[in-house]
């Protein structure tokens, strides 16, 4: 059952669900800009999450999504019902669609010392000197969207860099997530997207 609630001006996307199990509850934190696409990444996330079988649930930190305003959403993913309602201030991974907001924004607080970043960037991991003790991968989405997908969006190809890396939820899962809410043209770019990612982390 997919469940969207309402709370002030942040809305809470919940899918829950009993069958496949994971070892306690996942916790994801995506940053970005507005514009980026960074609650739908979250929603998508959540949503392959429940067609895998778990309890998910997304949402936003803010009430609407400002074009270059620094964002943030947060995912949580269990195999038993999520009762918290707070911000992720401890993450497992993290989703950071612009490098440059790591030097302003205080991305790493909270992340577990074997956790997972996942960089929008250019550069190979040891260049961005990101001072952490969890695992730092990086991919140019903001080039591949733009090739693919004809505008600057990178969360498909996050969402399929985190999934191959991580395997936290199936990329079918995600591909039928992004057709349901993206459909035709637009929704078949993102999915070719997002296959381009995995190839490219595939390939590591």
């Amino acid at each position: 059952m997919l469940l969207s609630k309402r709370f002030g001006k942040r809305v809470l996307l919940c899918t829950t669900s009993q069958d496949n199990k994971v070892k306690r509850m996942i916790e994801i934190r995506i940053h970005g800009r507005g514009g980026q696409g960074n609650v739908a990444a979250a929603e998508l996330l959540s949503i392959a999450a429940f067609k895998g079988g778990k309890f998910a649930q997304a949402f936003p930190s803010f009430g609407a999504e400002r074009i270059g305003a620094p964002v943030q959403a947060f995912v949580r993913i269990d195999d038993k019902k999520i009762r918290t309602r707070e911000d992720v201030q401890s993450p497992d991974y993290l989703i950071v669609q612009d490098a440059f907001l790591m030097d302003t924004v205080p991305v790493l607080d909270g992340l577990k010392p074997d956790g997972l970043i996942v960089v929008n960037s250019d550069k190979p991991p040891e260049e961005l000197h990101i001072k952490t003790t969890a695992r730092v991968e990086t991919i140019p989405a903001t080039e591949i969207a733009l090739e693919i997908i004809g505008r600057p969006i990178p969360n498909a190809v996050m969402i399929g860099a985190f999934c191959s890396i991580t395997g936290l939820v199936s990329l079918d899962a995600v591909q039928e997530a992004i057709m349901e809410k993206f459909p035709g043209r637009v929704g078949e770019n993102n999915v070719a997207a997002l296959e381009r990612a995995v190839e490219i982390m595939q390939k590591r």
